[in-house]
């Protein structure tokens, strides 16, 4: 079984999100090893932003069903963009069967794209 989830999102988004609400926001959606990665980059931060949109998506949830933290994008120390999950959106992964994930992240133009796969057994 393949599932696969994409997401779009202007990298400025964040930028332009109300300085007196965005701490909250930013920390709501991300999780501290996330922020400690991406050093205050809204580049990149919107990078994990549309692979958790991506994952969700993959997931069949979308964000919502599962929490913004519960899914984890962490770069390893090659770049590579790397899904960990936690809580609701684990159990989903586990009883959907799907087992090993890929992320890509990419930016161009003052966007921000990822797509997520999953693959794992059928149920």
């Amino acid at each position: 079984m393949i599932k696969s989830g994409i997401d779009l999102i202007r990298t400025n988004r964040l930028a332009e999100v109300n300085p007196a609400i965005r701490k909250r926001f930013i920390n709501r959606v991300f999780t501290q090893q996330e922020q400690a990665q991406a050093r205050g980059d809204f580049e990149t931060l919107s990078g994990i932003f549309a692979a958790k949109e991506a994952v969700s998506k993959a997931l069949g949830t979308g964000i919502g069903k599962v929490a913004w933290q519960e899914i984890e994008i962490l770069h390893e120390r090659t770049g590579e963009p790397m899904v960990h999950l936690h809580g609701f959106a684990k159990e989903v992964a586990e009883f959907k069967g799907l087992k090993e994930w890929s992320v890509s992240i990419t930016h161009d133009g003052g966007m921000a794209a990822a797509v997520a796969v999953a693959i794992g057994e059928t149920t």
